[in-house]
């Protein structure tokens, strides 16, 4: 049997479930600070759990990456859902050799995009969420600009009703600029430069958060070899997509605990018990 409860108050009702002692397993997607405040419920009656949470992705375009490929992959993974996607792309890490290019080709993509009410004919990309969504992602970019971060294309909150942003792509993005350890979740593109690998790995990994990576590149060898050095839980080599009902699906550090998707998703769901029989 399945019971659906739908409420608008989720806290208040779920509360009391999960510190009642009657909830087994608690699977959970949102953000990481509700899933912080879950598990503490869940601490008193020692409830499974299973959470997928917020992400901080990096996109790496090395020297060698087919740019065509890497900026298709790049208006997949930075603006399924506007860019309100735990898998978008947030950082973007693009070899100095290649940047230039690469930036003005994202621009021209994202520039190209149409924005408006989602009934309205030919429209690509709708409003944010709410005025709270849309106001963290103006504060984000002007943040960026301040900082020295020049506007590619967007940037600009149009004028009229509803919480519309443009996909924006921002150029020579200061490392210290917040948008680098806060989750965007709007249709803007950070552009940042590296000069090699190991400099690369060091800065994508330096987030709390750990769900996915990008990566971008004509050899396979470097594409392993940066994949398994990214500490993420799902690495697209040389895709902008990585969901897969197949795939096990979840991320490492803060951005969750378990596995949806695959067999792996369904042992998170099962209790396994060792039954020790002598053999005489």
């Amino acid at each position: 049997m399945l019971n659906v409860v739908t409420t608008s108050r989720a806290g208040e009702v779920c509360e009391p479930l999960l510190r009642g002692g009657r909830i087994r397993k608690l699977s959970f997607t949102g953000s990481t600070a509700v899933g912080r405040l879950l598990l503490a419920q869940c601490a008193d009656t020692v409830v499974r759990t299973s959470m997928e949470l917020g992400g901080n992705a990096p996109f790496i375009v090395f020297d060698d990456a087919d740019l065509d490929v890497a900026v298709d992959g790049a208006m997949v993974a930075k603006m399924r859902n506007m860019g309100e996607a735990c898998t978008a792309a947030n950082r973007f890490f693009v070899h100095r050799s290649v940047a230039d290019e690469f930036g003005r080709r994202l621009a021209e993509r994202m520039g190209a995009l149409v924005v408006g009410p989602g009934t309205r004919d030919g429209v690509d990309v709708g409003p944010l969420i709410d005025t709270v969504g849309r106001a963290k992602v103006e504060e984000l970019v002007a943040d960026a600009v301040e900082r020295g971060a020049q506007v590619l294309v967007g940037g600009r909150t149009p004028e009229g009703p509803g919480c519309f942003y443009p996909p924006t792509v921002l150029a020579d993005v200061s490392p210290e600029s917040r948008l680098m350890d806060t989750e965007i979740f709007g249709p803007v593109a950070a552009i940042l430069t590296f000069d090699d690998e190991d400099e690369v790995l060091r800065r994508a990994n330096d987030t709390p958060w750990g769900l996915v990576g990008y990566v971008f590149t004509q050899g396979l060898d470097r594409g392993l070899r940066v994949s398994e050095g990214l500490e993420v839980g799902m690495v697209g080599l040389n895709t902008g997509l990585v969901s897969n009902p197949a795939a096990p699906f979840g991320g490492v550090k803060q951005s969750g605990l378990g596995r949806e998707g695959g067999r792996v998703g369904i042992d998170e769901f099962l209790e396994y018990q060792y039954v020790a029989v002598p053999v005489r």
